[in-house]
């Protein structure tokens, strides 16, 4: 690899990355405080706290992989120099996604009355249902914000999204401190205090938003594109037939880590909140290749809008290279540090015991985690979507939660078992995504030269 060849690719990726990356980790944070900050409390509300964010999160994941679409397809229009379209996806977005988000709450909330039978311990359930309303009313707000959030990536600017983020996240954790613990005159409310917590801190995030577009001259430029003629079922249309698949990609990816950690509650409290602290672990690492992921979207889409296949190659090549760079660190540091790492969240001994073990495993699926998502995001900015889902669907459903079930149940390995379910998944994953944009760019080569 020469590494001058990639100089200039690797700073153009990190540049429009590093705000994403710090955006992500703004987002993983979230879950990272509630999670240590709850844990201070026992075994039992970091267990509810589990339990409430994976049923919550399978319907959350799904809807916000529908706003992804919004990034490739402003970003190959920004590149044409079609402002107006871009506009117009901008515009239609806003109306699609709050529609969506009100049904997705309306979802959520009927998902109450199964939580009792998901095979949970009883107490466990009873504490994480008030956290769990509280994250249901975040989604309308959050999916607010997501219409600024994937319309400024796709335009190329993350820094703003950075911003909103990291301020919200930072009126998280002081509220989490308010109302987890009861501090200066707040209701105690525990595991409930957390998830309000984030509800406040996703309110904040559309409004901070709308402000940055109406009082930033740039930015309120935008916003004079819009009107009535432009909402059109054809840019709503559009959207959903980009975004269903990624959002099908991300639910069926989602749900065998969600329901992974229901079949965790099925051994015991205990290991729902090792797995827990594992979860979270994995969760805030992976958000730097998530990061790098959508600055690869916002790349290949430029550069996919403008026909240069060479650019669009190299910018991919490059993610791939810092992404295994990232994930070999992560993996030394996952096993070399896995027992300090899980008494930031805890101090009891057999939880820490049970996350130390779970934390070699995770360690051991990073390298095929970042390829498969790198490749996702890759596969986006050509949009090339539907096969993602397809791919998801064996990965993680035909090979991952089998594979996990099998390992933990029937040949005895306990949590760990779980988790080699998804080193099966993720690999199988990698390997097919891989595959599929090689295809891919074959084709476009083809295309081009018969142009």
């Amino acid at each position: 690899m020469n590494f001058q060849l990639y100089k200039k690719q690797y700073i153009e990726n990190l540049r429009l990355a590093a705000p994403v990356m710090l955006s992500q980790v703004g987002v993983a944070s979230v879950q990272l405080f509630d999670n240590a900050m709850v844990g201070r409390l026992g075994a039992l509300p970091l267990a509810a706290v589990s339990f409430g964010g994976s049923v919550f999160f399978m319907v959350f994941i799904f809807v916000t992989g529908i706003a992804l679409a919004l990034t490739p397809l402003v970003g190959e229009q920004y590149a044409q120099g079609k402002y107006d379209e871009s506009a117009k996806f901008f515009q239609n977005s806003f109306v699609l996604f709050t529609l969506i988000s009100i049904l997705a709450f309306a979802v959520q909330q009927a998902l109450i009355p199964l939580m009792y039978h998901l095979g949970q311990p009883i107490e466990v359930v009873e504490m994480s249902i008030p956290y769990y309303r509280y994250l249901v009313w975040s989604i309308i707000p959050y999916m607010i914000f997501c219409c600024f959030k994937q319309f400024l990536e796709g335009i190329g600017n993350t820094t703003i999204n950075m911003v909103i983020i990291i301020t919200a996240n930072l009126i998280n954790i002081l509220f989490n401190w308010l109302l987890i613990y009861g501090n200066w005159g707040f209701p105690r409310m525990e595991a409930a205090g957390a998830g309000l917590a984030t509800l406040i801190s996703r309110i904040c995030m559309p409004v901070f938003a709308i402000l940055f577009f109406i009082l930033v001259p740039k930015f309120k430029s935008y916003l004079k594109h819009f009107k009535w003629q432009y909402f059109s079922l054809k840019y709503s249309r559009l959207l959903l037939v980009v975004g269903a698949p990624i959002a099908s990609q991300m639910l069926m990816e989602g749900a065998a880590f969600a329901l992974t950690s229901i079949m965790m509650g099925w051994i015991g409290t205990t290991e729902i909140a090792a797995n827990q602290i594992a979860l979270t672990i994995s969760n805030f690492a992976f958000m730097i290749v998530l990061g790098l992921s959508s600055a690869t979207t916002i790349r290949v889409s430029h550069e996919y809008g403008r026909g240069n296949l060479k650019g669009l190659k190299m910018a991919a090549n490059a993610s791939y290279h810092l992404g295994l760079l990232w994930n070999t660190f992560t993996a030394i540091i996952f096993i070399t540090l896995r027992e300090p790492i899980a008494r930031i969240f805890t101090n009891d001994p057999e939880v820490i015991r049970i996350a130390s073990h779970l934390m070699i495993f995770v360690a051991a699926y990073q390298f095929s985690d970042g390829l498969q998502s790198i490749t996702v995001g890759i596969l986006r900015g050509i949009q090339d979507v539907k096969k993602i889902m397809l791919i998801a669907f064996l990965s993680y459903i035909v090979i991952n939660l089998p594979v996990g079930y099998l390992c933990a149940f029937v040949l005895g390995l306990g949590p760990g078992g779980l988790w080699i379910g998804f080193i099966f998944g993720l690999s199988v994953a990698a390997v097919l995504l891989i595959t599929r944009f090689r295809k891919q760019y074959k084709r476009l080569e083809l295309e081009k030269e018969i142009r």
